[in-house]
């Protein structure tokens, strides 16, 4: 039996309480100087040091110290571009990381600013798709040959898009609904492809880690590494890969040090390997080492949110939809207009996040919709965005008619020297 680890770094630009009567004087939409949970500095020092820079030491002393222990990362170019901004020292440690793995550290392929594009606008979705795969070649060295979209979002067009130009696989939630009677520890063929292969997460084996580790209550508590290294092992017969899919936040953040997080991940690796039979791959490695066994078929969108699996903790209500809707509107102006300021904002508020801090949602999904949620109520979250959204529509006008006066200025000098 193989286990693929992935683990996914993201963190957004959120936006700071940005109001209404700023428009058309104040243009930093991100940039909270407070000591706010909106200070995005801030917050990433906070998870660096709780999360990313605990758990990369554990790793880096897993890979030295066995040379068959393999997983993938995935990071959003946000927050690569938050290290470099805020924290260049955390970026250098994931670096080294990577460069000590070498090939038993795969890099996924991603959208660069976490977003939904896809579904909104594939054109954009490409754009993204290409100035991610820049960004990870060029801090990392790197081509992703693996694709994993935003919050592991899926369905059959985003598996023939990515058949279509090359890559070896994608990654997409094991849920029940889809597979049936099947199991999620075999690779399956996604519908109507011809040479990709699709990953599912095994949702019980990641959640006990990812969500309920810390429980109490959970009756699997405490989860111990020889505990969850017999329930892997105890899936030989039922398939060919464990996929341990989660947030890398799991170590230190959601699940915080003292509840013997860390300890766990450590731990791990030794106990997986006194089964001879259990061994790590790469997602790359896993495809090429097993054959689908079958096809799956998602026309609707599958997610690895929530309990119904999909967009709704994103485009649940109705100010979820007027936003995300408002965003994408803007998508030709925005690009028209050749502006990187412009540009880049606009991208930056496409970030899934900005939506899912606007969610209603409750009951089972509360508590994971206040992770890093900076806001105290959905409707401020809402406020914050949509006067941002304001802002960047005066901006546009403004533009245009600094060029149209321009142009006018040039017109009447160029008639009078005639």
């Amino acid at each position: 039996m193989s286990v693929c680890l992935y683990f996914h770094v993201h963190q957004p630009y959120r936006v700071r309480r940005y109001r209404v009567f700023e428009v058309g004087k104040n243009h930093d939409y991100f940039n909270d100087q407070s000591d706010s949970a909106l200070n995005n500095r801030k917050v990433l020092a906070k998870v660096a040091g709780k999360s990313y820079l605990p758990a990369n030491a554990v790793l880096l002393h897993l890979l030295k110290r066995y040379p068959g222990f393999k997983f993938a990362f995935s990071f959003s170019g946000v927050i690569l571009d938050q290290m470099e901004e805020f924290s260049p020292d955390v970026l250098r440690s994931f670096k080294e990381l990577v460069r000590a793995g070498g090939d038993r550290v795969e890099i996924l392929g991603d959208t660069y600013h976490h977003s939904l594009a896809f579904f909104y606008s594939p054109k954009e979705f490409e754009r993204q798709i290409e100035l991610h795969r820049r960004k990870i070649f060029n801090i990392f060295g790197k081509n992703p040959r693996v694709l994993r979209n935003t919050e592991l979002s899926y369905n059959n067009d985003l598996a023939l898009w990515a058949d279509k130009r090359g890559y070896l696989g994608i990654l997409a939630e094991g849920w029940d609904p889809v597979l049936g009677w099947r199991s999620p520890n075999f690779v399956y063929r996604p519908k109507g492809t011809k040479k990709i292969s699709v990953l599912l997460k095994n949702y019980r084996l990641s959640d006990d880690i990812a969500f309920r580790f810390g429980e109490k209550g959970w009756t699997g508590w405490p989860l111990t590494a020889d505990k969850f290294a017999s329930w892997v092992s105890a899936s030989h017969l039922n398939g060919n890969t464990v996929n341990l899919f989660m947030d890398y936040e799991t170590f230190g953040e959601h699940q915080w040090a003292d509840t013997g997080i860390f300890d766990f991940l450590a731990s791990l690796p030794e106990e997986l390997f006194k089964d001879r039979y259990n061994k790590f791959m790469t997602p790359s490695e896993t495809i090429k080492s097993y054959k689908p066994v079958g096809e799956i078929d998602v026309p609707g969108v599958l997610t690895w949110a929530d309990t119904e699996r999909d967009l709704s903790a994103w485009t649940g209500n109705h100010i979820q939809k007027e936003a995300i809707d408002e965003i994408y509107s803007l998508e030709n102006r925005i690009l028209e207009s050749k502006n990187p300021g412009l540009i880049d904002d606009w991208r930056r508020l496409q970030t899934s996040d900005h939506f899912y801090y606007m969610c209603t949602k409750w009951f089972a999904d509360g508590d994971v919709h206040k992770y890093f949620n900076p806001y105290e109520t959905p409707f401020d979250a809402f406020i914050s965005f949509m006067s941002a959204i304001e802002d960047l529509k005066w901006r546009l006008d403004n533009q245009y008619k600094t060029r149209n006066e321009k142009r006018s200025i040039m017109n009447l000098l160029s008639s009078r020297i005639k």
